[in-house]
């Protein structure tokens, strides 16, 4: 993960430079306020990314003499089939929709919606047949 950290990171760097750069040439507050904002978002991922590499044992991926064989083995379960996302992704469609035309009764039945959605999706192998135990 240090790799991508120094990634974002420096393209945190790059923005902020380019954020400056562009304020002073330009004087256009609306480019120089998304290339901050640019910057602010990169470097918090790169962070995150910072933080979690510290915390964790380093990854074949770190390692410049490292094989491909070395990052061969279980990279952890992924879900082979679900429905949730694309209630989810509709739920949060219809939630736009209504926020954008501005429907209230719109606006309360997309909100829950999407809770039922993300409590489904959260919580989908913890009930039911699926449950693990």
């Amino acid at each position: 993960m240090k790799v991508e950290a120094l990634i974002f990171n420096l393209i945190a760097v790059f923005c902020i430079a380019a954020a400056v750069v562009y304020g002073v040439w330009s004087k256009e507050p609306i480019g120089t306020t998304a290339l901050a904002l640019s910057a602010g978002l990169t470097a918090l991922i790169g962070g995150f990314f910072w933080f979690v590499s510290r915390r964790i044992d380093a990854r074949p991926e770190d390692s410049k003499d490292a094989e491909i064989a070395d990052g061969a083995g279980e990279l952890g379960f992924f879900s082979p089939a679900s429905y949730w996302p694309f209630g989810l992704a509709l739920s949060a469609a219809v939630m736009g929709l209504a926020l954008a035309f501005y429907y209230p009764w719109l606006i309360v039945i997309a909100g829950a919606a999407l809770l039922l959605t993300i409590g489904g999706l959260l919580f989908e192998y913890y009930v039911g047949q699926n449950a693990h135990s």
